[in-house]
């Protein structure tokens, strides 16, 4: 039997490479194609396109690569039509994703959307293109088993996959000794995202706050990890100053976290991360100038950054857009790096998250969920 995914990033590339294992374990024999990155290829899945370079957020983004997209597209619509799956598992990547569900059901195969839209937090409308097009939703949180429900759509809480895997390989004192970090010394974790388009709107600010601290911090140590899949020559090195100080870690970016005080971090699934690692943190986030005026006013809850929708409240402060200045982040990471008792409060809330999230096997429910799809029974 064939199953076919698409993801298009790199946070759905891992979600889709877990899900592969752990159903190739109840169902060995089973052939793998579709989208995604180096995760996914590890996995043992046959990727026909490459999804490295097509990870962008905000419509004017999403126009500047419009042609990759659409090739892409054509190519896995080509590839589901001559060699027809027998359940086509879609992961995040909402847009793209959902047109490749509509030609699906137009081939005759079912569809397992896995991480839903946040029909909750904006575009509501969505949900009835969603209803049309997908077979079985799979959502990570659980109040999102109610919103499909209410709207007729077959959906199951599978419990979010971020559970089981945001784990250190190491304590937080080796981690530091590791990474040649002195314990007796401020440390600060820096989070701007994986696709291009955060680290060019991202690392300008990032760096210009962290000059700022290290005025008032002089001892402060600054420490980023790279991402799987970014290029640092081309991404990360031109917005870098020589005497930035700042150490520029390959992978290991749970270790990272967990060694540090506090974090800058772009928002994403990295907000959700950092704590369940336990991590305090500032968020940041910038879309192009034209995105967010036009996304703006569809948003629908008033925090964005994940660690906070699941919070219920916000737990960690958010600078979006005009509000992401150098000089109002800076003030706010300060807090967390001198105010024991502040950066206590949030480390109390972030283990109130990891509660929320539930006991994990995210990535076993969903491979028991598409192998009872193969079967017809779900």
């Amino acid at each position: 039997m064939h199953v076919m995914l698409a993801a298009g990033e790199a946070s759905g590339d891992l979600h889709a490479a877990n899900l592969v294992r752990a159903l190739d374990a109840m169902r060995p024999g089973l052939h793998y194609s579709g989208m995604g990155c180096g995760a996914m290829r590890e996995a043992g899945v046959d990727v026909v396109v490459d999804a490295t370079e097509l990870a962008v957020v905000g419509l004017w983004e999403v126009l500047a690569r419009y042609g990759d997209i659409r090739r892409a597209f054509r190519r896995l619509c080509e590839h589901m039509e001559r060699n027809r799956p027998d359940l086509l598992i879609l992961i995040d990547y909402v847009e793209f994703n959902l047109r490749l569900a509509k030609v699906a059901k137009r081939l005759g195969v079912r569809v397992l959307f896995y991480v839903s839209p946040q029909v909750w937090a904006w575009r509501p409308g969505r949900i009835r293109r969603i209803g049309r097009c997908v077979d079985m939703m799979a959502v990570l949180f659980p109040f999102e088993e109610d919103v499909y429900r209410r709207h007729g759509i077959p959906v199951r809480y599978v419990g979010n996959p971020l559970v089981d895997v945001v784990r250190p390989t190491m304590s937080r004192e080796d981690a530091r000794a590791h990474f040649n970090l002195d314990a007796t010394r401020p440390i600060l974790g820096l989070l701007p995202g994986s696709r291009q388009g955060e680290l060019r709107r991202h690392l300008p600010v990032i760096t210009k706050t962290c000059r700022l601290l290290r005025e008032q911090i002089p001892d402060l140590q600054l420490i980023m990890p790279i991402a799987p899949g970014v290029d640092v020559a081309r991404d990360v090195t031109p917005h870098l100053q020589d005497d930035d100080g700042i150490q520029l870690v390959t992978a290991q970016g749970y270790d990272v976290m967990h060694a540090c005080d506090a974090l800058i971090a772009a928002s994403g699934t990295v907000t959700l991360e950092a704590g369940l690692i336990g991590t305090p943190m500032v968020i940041i986030y910038r879309l192009a100038p034209l995105s967010y005026a036009i996304l703006k006013p569809m948003l629908r809850i008033p925090d964005i950054g994940l660690v906070n929708i699941v919070a219920g409240r916000r737990i960690a402060p958010e600078f979006l857009q005009g509000e992401a200045r150098p000089e109002a982040i800076a003030a706010e990471v300060r807090r967390l790096l001198a105010d024991a008792d502040h950066n206590r409060t949030q480390r109390e809330a972030l283990r109130e998250v990891r509660t929320k999230l539930g006991a994990g096997g995210g990535a076993e429910n969903v491979a028991r969920l598409a192998s009872e799809m193969l079967d017809g029974a779900a």
